[in-house]
């Protein structure tokens, strides 16, 4: 049975005298639990309990729910993937000072992991799979309205969330065929909000993988309290509707940059035009983006009208860029609902959506948002969400004075050249339902006064050192 461990200095006292202890660590400075203790003290772990409801019966609910998430999130930031290693996520003496909590199992021992699988699971099947969804959406916008960060460049994207594809017992799996390779498992899409050293995952939606991108996302482009009148929105060409880029315009007040496909007729006017415009390739512009040296542009204004909806009077106008890449011989058409604005500017605007590509190939090869440890649907969702809750943090951590200097560094980089700061070692003992904080003087001192017997099981701490 779960178990709140609060932090009693004395209590602990009286079980290390009495030989009555469950566990001992060593706390040790870690980069995560410095992100963890800056979120506690901006106010963010309490937010959990405003957006997450507790379904809990009475008798199993003593343990706030925060707790379970923070720890959960710490976890995944530390590619900690079992369950059992939830309540150890944290390790350091001040962050876990902060809050004053950890979580245990009173049935199980340090050798078994201080909480099982089964605790966790039988927690999650209180919730549907989309709370959790609902639980990240509601969280990230909350949290964001209290940081006052409030993005106007958005990106949408949708990713594969890949599974075995031998393995069938992956509830509500589906398998597609991409680009002649058999691939089973979900989809995520996600709105990102870009923010001054990073971004943020404002809003996903999770469904199967043959689910289309823009069917996944329809709820993100008609209701997102993230979007807003005068922003921007990033998409690729999985996204292309007339119906809905007229939508976001007139009713939503939000501009629409995206390429269109080569099979449409907008692209092959918009390149007859640029040609008609500037029949001399040399004279169009270079390519903002200084790593496409074999790109040139031309801006091509009111193209709309090649672009038609089933009810054409109703249809937004659209400026174009045309890219032409000279060493390739090809063209690029990208459109957008923006009608101040040039060529330039509309290409250097896309040009912002490879970022959040980074972003989930981070959360991938790094992170592990594909590793999944059940397969059934809730405990997969529940797994992407605590990810996204971890990565959350560390962008909101990255625009803080604190973390501006990690901006532009990728948290494996960070990690592998993290210096802890300077702390004296400390000592973390659980006894019952508390645990204490030691200095590491202090915790030889109680040694040397206690029985030999309390010392042997003592001893297991001071092996550690």
């Amino acid at each position: 049975m779960l178990k709140k461990c609060k932090m009693n200095k004395q209590e602990v006292i009286k079980g290390i005298e009495t030989g009555n202890i469950d566990a001992g660590d060593i706390a040790f400075p870690n980069f995560i639990d410095d992100i963890i203790l800056k979120m506690s003290q901006m106010g963010l772990i309490d937010t959990f309990d405003n957006v997450l409801e507790d379904k809990r019966c009475d008798k199993n609910s003593t343990i706030p729910l925060n707790i379970i998430v923070t720890l959960s999130a710490t976890a995944k930031m530390k590619i900690m993937t079992s369950l059992t290693d939830i309540s150890f996520a944290i390790t350091d003496a001040d962050t876990l000072a902060q809050p004053g909590w950890n979580i245990y199992d009173i049935d199980r021992g340090l050798e078994n992991g201080l909480i099982s699988d089964g605790s966790i699971r039988g927690l999650l099947n209180h919730y549907k799979p989309q709370d959790f969804i609902n639980f990240y959406n509601d969280y990230s916008k909350q949290a964001r309205e209290e940081l006052n960060h409030t993005p106007n460049i958005h990106i949408l994207d949708c990713s594969k969330i890949e599974v075995n594809l031998d393995n069938e017992n992956y509830e509500n799996s589906s398998v597609i065929n991409d680009d002649g390779d058999l691939k089973r498992g979900y989809k995520i899409a996600s709105l990102r909000g870009l923010l001054d050293c990073s971004g943020v995952m404002e809003q996903i939606e999770i469904g199967t993988m043959k689910t289309h991108d823009l069917t996944l996302s329809k709820e993100i482009l008609l209701n997102s309290p993230a979007l807003k009148s005068g922003d921007i929105l990033i998409e690729d060409r999985g996204f292309i509707s007339r119906k809905m880029l007229n939508y976001l315009k007139t009713e939503r007040k939000v501009d629409t940059y995206i390429p269109v496909k080569k099979n449409m007729n907008i692209y092959k006017e918009a390149i007859k035009l640029a040609l008609e415009n500037e029949k001399d390739i040399s004279q169009w512009y270079n390519h903002p983006n200084k790593k496409r040296k074999s790109q040139v542009i031309a801006t091509v204004k009111n193209v709309g009208m090649f672009w038609q909806s089933d009810n054409p009077e109703e249809d937004v106008e659209l400026n174009a860029c045309v890219v032409y890449d000279i060493k390739e011989d090809e063209y690029f058409v990208f459109v957008s609902t923006d009608l101040t604005i040039t060529g330039r500017q509309i290409v250097k605007t896309y040009e912002l959506r490879p970022e959040i590509e980074e972003d989930f190939r981070q959360l991938k090869d790094f992170w592990k948002i594909e590793d999944f440890k059940s397969t059934k649907f809730k405990h997969i969702v529940f797994h992407i969400v605590m990810v996204l809750i971890g990565y959350l943090f560390y962008q909101f951590f990255k625009n803080t004075e604190e973390g501006s200097e990690y901006a532009n560094k990728t948290l494996p980089v960070i990690i592998k050249k993290y210096v802890p700061k300077e702390k004296p070692k400390k000592v973390i003992i659980y006894a019952g339902k508390y645990f204490g904080i030691f200095g590491f003087s202090e915790f030889l001192e109680i040694h040397a006064s206690c029985s030999k017997k309390v010392r042997k099981k003592l001893k297991k701490v001071l092996d550690m050192i």
